[in-house]
C-alpha cells in the first residue's frame, strides 16, 4: 500500500501528539467518561494549566472534545478510535 506524503505527514502527527506520557494518562482517565479540568488535574497531581496545555493539543489532534457548562470546561474522548489506538498500543506494550 502506498502512502501519500500528505497522509505520511498526518499519520506521524498523530503518533507525535501520544508521545507525551501526561497526553497518554489524560486519555487513559477520560476512557471512564468525561471530566473537568479540576478533576484530571487532581487525579494526575498536576496544575490545572499544565493539563489545560495538554489537552489544547489533543483537542487539535481531535483526541478530545470539550463541553462548556458555564464557566466549567469539560471533556471526553472524540470518539471510538481515540481508545482503539489507546487500548492497541497498551497492548503492543504489555505483549512484550
Amino acid at each position: 500500500m502506498k502512502l501519500s506524503e500528505l497522509k505520511a505527514i498526518q499519520l506521524a502527527e498523530l503518533f507525535s501528539a501520544l508521545s507525551d506520557a501526561s497526553r497518554v494518562r489524560i486519555i487513559s482517565l477520560l476512557l471512564d467518561g468525561e471530566m473537568g479540568v479540576g478533576t484530571l488535574a487532581e487525579k494526575l497531581n498536576m496544575t490545572e494549566s499544565a493539563v489545560s496545555h495538554q489537552l489544547r493539543g489533543l483537542r487539535q489532534m481531535r483526541f478530545v472534545r470539550a463541553r462548556k457548562a458555564g464557566r466549567q470546561v469539560f471533556y471526553r474522548l472524540d470518539d471510538d478510535h481515540v481508545e482503539k489506538l489507546y487500548r492497541m498500543g497498551l497492548e503492543h506494550v504489555e505483549h512484550g
